[in-house]
């Protein structure tokens, strides 16, 4: 339920293929159950109208409304470049709209604010920027020779001229493999998130959370904030994963936190029930014997995230698989420059982290460009701070021992100008932006 799969893909208004997690209710909105492939006119005439193409040339497109392509928009705007804004969504800002809790770090880093008020902030204020153009609801679906980016919204069709590329995709959702898993009640982490923290929905009754990141400890909280009663957390491995701050508010209320325990199966008639874990051994393989039964009718599966590379990965940035960081994740400089010219990647799109890292990377990238293509008074500028700010990042923000792993990851897929320069040569880019 945060868009990236097509789990809930139904007929809406006679058009097929319609995330209904993203669908916003309306009067008189006709839905319609999918079965198998779809006809792209169901409902349509059989001559469907013309959709009408529109240029956009513009400085800067950014692709994602989530914390770091806010955060990349503004930066942009506000050093005199046009922007081009592009996001899925019928609203701004991401995971941040869902997330509740207060974030740590100084002022200048929302230190003291939730997540949905930190969307608010960069909302009005891109609101606010004439030299922001937003585009809800669209699809950034590719990028041609020339330069040229396709991008597909409900009324029209963008090709869009960049002159740099900052893409901002997020992540997607992890998923485990047991009996019953699609039975109603086994729903991803942002799910839960998207429905009781943005919708005030309440997602069940009596949960298990499976995994024990800082999400998964994070929305344990929140569910019993909402009512619901946590019977456990479950973690495959022999500690938690998440930040101790964040697993004491839970213990206090007496949540069992089982390390070395994985789900097994769920059941139920039409929607889960009742849920089974086990204990595993040194290798991970369930021990006979010590399994644990709970009634519960919501299964949370926080697992992890994997990065949403598929608009780099298109444009043909080169890339290296990196466990630490979720998995295919593109090359690049200190300053996010991939492979290919003038396209830049920030937030976990670049590899799993968090949003404040997402929001530093997504200032880097926007000061990278501003470097190239403002004037040079405000290049100079430019320059400075995007140091400063990498400065920050490795130096001050990534030696937490709690972010080893994360740092070990950036730097195993960050090279330098001469290595990039090399990579383009033995691997060139089928597209360009500048």
């Amino acid at each position: 339920m945060i868009g990236k799969c097509s789990s809930c893909f139904m007929v809406v208004d006679g058009v097929p293929n319609a995330k209904t997690c993203r669908e916003p209710v309306g009067e008189g909105i006709r839905i319609e159950r999918q079965r198998g492939w779809a006809s792209p006119l169901v409902g349509q005439p059989a001559e469907s109208p013309e959709v009408p193409e529109v240029r956009l040339d513009t400085d800067a497109l950014v692709v994602g409304g989530g914390p770091a392509g806010l955060s990349a928009a503004l930066t942009l705007a506000d050093s005199g470049l046009d922007v081009v804004l592009v996001d899925e969504h019928f609203k701004l800002g991401g995971q941040l709209l869902k997330q509740t809790h207060k974030f740590f770090g100084s002022v200048e880093l929302f230190g003291g604010m939730r997540g949905f008020q930190i969307a608010e902030e960069y909302v009005r204020r891109i609101s606010g920027s004439p030299r922001i153009r937003v585009l809800k609801e669209s699809v950034a679906y590719g990028a041609f020779r020339g330069g040229l980016v396709g991008v597909a919204s409900r009324e029209t069709h963008y090709v869009v001229k960049p002159r740099a590329v900052v893409a901002a995709t997020g992540a997607q959702e992890r998923y485990l493999e047991f009996p019953n898993n699609d039975l109603p009640g086994v729903i991803g982490a942002g799910g839960v998130q998207t429905i009781m923290n943005e919708y005030g929905v309440k997602p069940g009754e009596r949960a298990l959370v499976v995994g024990s990141g800082n999400v998964g400890i994070i929305i344990a909280y929140q569910l019993l904030q909402a009512g619901v009663r946590v019977e456990a957390v479950v973690e495959i491995l022999p500690e938690i994963g998440g930040w101790f701050v964040h697993a004491a508010k839970i213990r206090r209320y007496g949540i069992p936190i089982l390390t070395r325990h994985t789900i097994k199966a769920v059941y139920g008639n039409g929607r889960v029930e009742r849920a089974v874990v086990v204990a595993v051994d040194e290798k991970f393989n369930p021990i006979p014997g010590t399994e644990k039964e709970f009634s519960v009718n919501l299964v949370l599966l926080a697992i992890g995230l994997e990065p949403d590379t598929r608009f780099v990965l298109q444009c043909g940035a080169v890339a290296r698989w990196s466990p630490e960081l979720g998995g295919l994740v593109p090359l690049r400089t200190l300053d996010l420059e991939t492979s290919v010219p003038n396209l830049y990647v920030a937030g976990d799109s670049s590899g799993i982290e968090e949003a404040t890292t997402a929001i530093i990377e997504g200032r880097i990238a926007a000061l990278s460009i501003v470097e190239k293509l403002a004037d040079p008074s405000k290049a100079s500028k430019a320059w400075e701070e995007a140091e400063k700010l990498i400065r920050f990042l490795w130096d001050e923000y990534r030696r937490s021992p709690l972010l080893a792993r994360a740092r070990k990851g950036k730097e195993s897929v960050t090279v330098s100008r001469e290595e990039m320069e090399k990579l383009r040569s033995e691997f060139p880019p089928p597209v360009s932006f500048g």
